[in-house]
C-alpha cells in the first residue's frame, strides 16, 4: 500500500514538472522573467508562478473531490479563453515595458504578478487534474497529498525553466539587445495567445 502510494506520488511529481513547461505556461512566465537582469528575480518569478498555480489547484481540487462533483465543461472553456486573453495582455505589456526601458524608465513588477498568472493557469487546468487525481488515488487525504506533490513538481519545473530562460537576458549587456529580446518575447506571447484562443474555441 505504501509503495503503491509512493509510486503514484512520484508519478505526480514527474507530471507536475512536465505540466509546468507546457507552452502557455512557459510563454506567460517568460514575459515576467524577461523584465529583469537579476538571476534570482527571474528564478523567483518561476517559484511564485508555481505557488499560485498550486494554491488554486489545491483549493478547487479539494472542493470538487470532497463534494464528489465535476467541473462543468463550460467553466473549463471560459478559463482557457481567459488564459489566451492573459497571454495577449502580458505580451502587449512586455512590449510597452521594453520601450519604456529603452528610454530609461524601468518598471519593477512585483512577484505577485507571477503568482496571479499561476493562479489563472491553475483554474484553467483544474478540471483535468481533478480527473487525474480521482483516478489515481483513494480518499481525500491521498488526493490532497497528490495535488501537493504535483504542485511541488510545477514549482521545481518552472524554477528550472525561468533560471535557464534568464541566461540570454542576463548576457545582453547592451540595452538594444535586451530591448529586442523583450519585445520578441512579448510578440510571441501575443501571437500564441491569439492561436490559443482560436484552438480552444
Amino acid at each position: 500500500m505504501v509503495s503503491s502510494l509512493t509510486s503514484v506520488l512520484l508519478v505526480g511529481l514527474i507530471l507536475g514538472i512536465k505540466h509546468s513547461i507546457e507552452p502557455d505556461h512557459v510563454i506567460a512566465v517568460s514575459t515576467v522573467a524577461s523584465d529583469t537582469k537579476k538571476w534570482w528575480r527571474s528564478s523567483l518569478a518561476g517559484v511564485y508562478w508555481g505557488i499560485g498555480h498550486t494554491a488554486t489547484l489545491f483549493v478547487v481540487g479539494m472542493m470538487v473531490i470532497a463534494l464528489k462533483g465535476t467541473i462543468p465543461e463550460g467553466w473549463s472553456l471560459w478559463m482557457e479563453l481567459i488564459v489566451g486573453v492573459m497571454l495577449i495582455y502580458l505580451g502587449c505589456m512586455s512590449i510597452l515595458t521594453s520601450r519604456r526601458e529603452k528610454n530609461g524608465e524601468r518598471e519593477k513588477r512585483p512577484f505577485l504578478k507571477s503568482a496571479v498568472i499561476g493562479s489563472i493557469h491553475g483554474l484553467a487546468g483544474s478540471g483535468a487534474l481533478v480527473l487525474l487525481t480521482m483516478s489515481a488515488v483513494d480518499g481525500i487525504l491521498e488526493g490532497a497529498l497528490y495535488i501537493a506533490v504535483f504542485g511541488l513538481g510545477t514549482v521545481v519545473g518552472m524554477l528550472f525553466f525561468t533560471t535557464v530562460i534568464a541566461i540570454p537576458f542576463l548576457l545582453s549587456n547592451r540595452k538594444s539587445i535586451h530591448y529586442n529580446l523583450t519585445r520578441f518575447t512579448g510578440l510571441i506571447s501575443v501571437l500564441f495567445g491569439v492561436y490559443y484562443m482560436y484552438s480552444v474555441w
